[in-house]
């Protein structure tokens, strides 16, 4: 079940981010304002998730993995190709 939440999480972020706040208590106390969340889902929805993921899973501890794991997600959500899909015609 967590490999399809992930997998999952890097297709829709939004949509995960909206159903772990309604659903759980995933984001309780990780941020000391809700202007980081907010503008999290807003423009940077897969680090957001990957930040809470370090901050439950690895402790906060910003060791080898978390870093490439911030970066991926950084990448993921700063690609010119994240926002829009182009579509391929076919002749």
């Amino acid at each position: 079940m967590p490999c399809l939440l992930v997998l999952f999480a890097l297709f829709v972020p939004r949509v995960v981010i909206v159903l772990l706040w309604l659903f759980t208590h995933w984001f309780s106390g990780i941020f000391q304002i809700a202007l980081w969340p907010v503008l999290g889902f807003i423009f940077l929805p897969t680090t957001l998730l990957w930040y809470t993921v370090v901050v439950h899973w690895f402790g906060g501890q910003w060791t080898l993995v978390p870093i490439i794991g911030i970066v991926v997600a950084l990448l993921i959500d700063l690609s010119p190709a994240s926002g829009r899909r182009r579509r391929v015609i076919v002749r």
